[in-house]
């Protein structure tokens, strides 16, 4: 049968200049695989890249490395296998994947520690070509240093998509340490805030806490287990949670709202030698008064970044039943919907919008 040697993808041009295009389809080399794509999300860093956000865009030397097909949050299945990738990779053709979105260079001092999601070359896919393309296309190349993880064939494709932010979400509240007493504050309920909302009811805390500006979200974060949701729009959220805690505040505070306000809400809303868990992606500086930080209460400030050793963890809660995806993947588009797509993903009025290749108008077309 006939195999075309081009494949449709979104081609990241610069800020703002991504393109649907016909490229070359990829094949595998040495320890390589080739997946056919199932499905990639669009996350928040792919809104704030395609916008022009100074983090990934600014310096002499800028992250994004055009022209790049973008998209970290994909799965698929295996197509092509190259030479000893079947057995350095664990799969077969036809076996449901997914890779980690870190490609580690498992050359630096974190990789040789095992450490490596925090590489000091640090690729994502989707964002240097010399490395590897994203997600967004049809076929996607697979380089020897990926994780790659198989996905049980009843994850239905809808979880299926959205392992690489649960994973995240994992990760994030691992790093917060949450007891069974503690009084836990989640600001942010885009789609990883209500991923951390299901993680962080399942660690049965005291009282669980989130924030948002949209009620349709706080509705689902309340149906994922919140104890108490908050429009900072209608409510007081530092008087509520001192309410609920003897006017100490919370014990921990997630931060995924990704916008300055998040950063200095936490640090008024959390106790004394609290712990202040930041995950979000900026698209511009944030300034805080750091004697909250040291003088006035001793907190314990821990970053959290990508999913390290999560990803079984997630696909696991997923075929147990134990997480979701419903009411958080809101919208699916074909790729040569993309103008439509990262519109809507950018938005107030779409949580998770998914890229299906052959979906919608690529199927008309």
């Amino acid at each position: 049968m006939f195999q075309s040697r081009t494949m449709t993808a979104i081609v990241c041009h610069g800020p703002k200049d991504y393109r649907v295009e016909a490229v070359g389809r990829p094949e595998p080399k040495r320890r390589e695989l080739v997946l056919k794509i199932d499905a990639c999300g669009i996350c928040a860093s792919d809104c704030k890249c395609w916008s022009g956000a100074n983090m990934f865009w600014g310096g002499q030397n800028p992250y994004v490395k055009p022209p790049v097909i973008p998209g970290h949050e994909f799965f698929g299945r295996v197509d092509q296998i190259g030479e000893e990738a079947a057995e350095h990779f664990g799969v077969a053709v036809g076996d449901r994947v997914i890779a980690e979105q870190i490609v580690p260079c498992d050359k630096c001092r974190y990789c040789r520690s095992g450490s490596y999601w925090m590489c000091e070359v640090h690729n994502i896919f989707g964002f240097q070509k010399q490395v590897a393309d994203g997600g967004m296309c049809e076929y996607m190349r697979i380089p020897e240093t990926a994780r790659v993880h198989k996905i049980p064939e009843e994850i239905s494709l809808e979880d299926a998509a959205i392992i690489e932010p649960l994973a995240c979400a994992i990760h994030t509240v691992n790093r917060g340490d949450i007891q069974l007493d503690d009084v836990v504050v989640i600001a942010g309920a885009g789609p990883l805030g209500l991923f951390m909302t299901q993680i962080a009811h399942l660690k049965t805390p005291k009282k669980l806490v989130v924030i948002d500006l949209v009620p349709e979200r706080l509705a689902l974060a309340k149906s994922f287990g919140a104890d108490v949701v908050i429009n900072p729009r209608e409510e007081d959220p530092i008087e509520i949670v001192r309410g609920l805690t003897e006017g100490y505040g919370c014990d921990v505070y997630i931060e995924t709202t990704g916008v300055p306000a998040g950063v200095t809400q936490g640090l008024e809303i959390i106790r004394k030698l609290g712990r202040f868990v930041e995950f979000s992606v900026f698209g511009a500086e944030t300034t805080a008064d750091w004697s909250i930080i040291g003088d006035r209460k001793e907190l314990d400030i821990r970053g959290a970044h990508l999913a390290p050793y999560c990803y079984p963890v997630a696909i696991d809660l997923l075929q147990r039943g134990l997480v979701t995806s419903k009411g958080i993947v809101t919208h699916h588009y074909g790729l040569k919907d993309w103008d439509v797509a990262i519109e809507k993903a950018y938005g107030l009025d779409s949580i998770k919008v998914l890229l299906r290749p052959g979906y919608g108008a690529d199927a008309a077309g």
